[in-house]
């Protein structure tokens, strides 16, 4: 988990004005956060976010010329070269574009009536360079998504492979990831530190070479080992 400068520097991609006017209202209430940017549609979104290089991307999915999915695939997908930290706005009614958004790079979600603390504690998180999956929606936006990325032979697959470099305990609590809890209740569920699960989840993403718990989740359900089923 990397150290978040003294003040992140967000860019508010939006194409609702009053909706974008308010993000940029809230998250500049902040001594620790400033609006360096705003941009109403996907194209304005790559070229300032290109151009200011901002800590944080709020990314709205609905937007015109070019969609938040997409504008997040290029600024934090496979293929590029400085991913970026991109928080995601949505609405629980659009499932599938959350799935793509996920497959994309996003590296957290939030629903767009949350509250403004839920907001600001959310760019801190991503910040961080943890991930962030609105409470609400987190195991039922899992669950779902498992039957997108679910492999056929999970036993024999590549990311299952992958695993191999994890201890017994790191296994753990990466299915303990999967399935949606936060560090306080994987703390709770085995019976340790808040500070040893943060560990954990730092050595988990450093051995697999993943950029944040949203990463560790889709690998974990690509190796078909989420949900549960090799907990013992």
């Amino acid at each position: 988990m990397s150290v978040p400068p003294a003040v992140v520097r967000v860019l508010v991609c939006e194409d609702q004005a009053l909706v974008r006017a308010g993000f940029v209202t809230i998250l500049n209430s902040q001594s620790d956060l400033e609006v360096v940017g705003e941009a109403r549609d996907g194209r304005a979104a790559i070229r300032a976010a290109e151009e200011l290089n901002p800590d944080v991307v709020v990314m709205d999915i609905r937007m015109p010329l070019l969609d938040g999915i997409e504008a997040t695939r290029r600024l934090a997908g496979p293929e590029s070269t400085s991913p970026m930290k991109i928080l995601v706005v949505t609405t629980f009614n659009v499932d599938e574009y959350v799935y793509e958004a996920l497959r994309a790079g996003a590296s957290g979600f939030l629903l767009k009536d949350a509250p403004p603390p839920e907001l600001i504690n959310a760019v801190r998180t991503v910040a961080r360079g943890e991930s962030l999956l609105a409470p609400v929606v987190t195991r039922t936006l899992i669950g779902r998504f498992a039957e997108h990325v679910r492999p056929a032979t999970a036993p024999a697959s590549p990311e299952r492979d992958r695993l191999k470099v994890l201890t017994p305990r790191e296994h753990e609590v990466l299915l303990l990831i999967s399935e949606g809890l936060s560090n306080a209740e994987i703390a709770a569920e085995l019976v340790i530190g808040h500070e040893t699960v943060k560990t954990y989840v730092s050595r988990i993403l450093t051995k697999l070479d993943l950029r944040d718990r949203v990463q560790a989740v889709v690998l974990a359900y690509r190796a078909g080992v989420a949900g549960g089923a090799d907990r013992p």
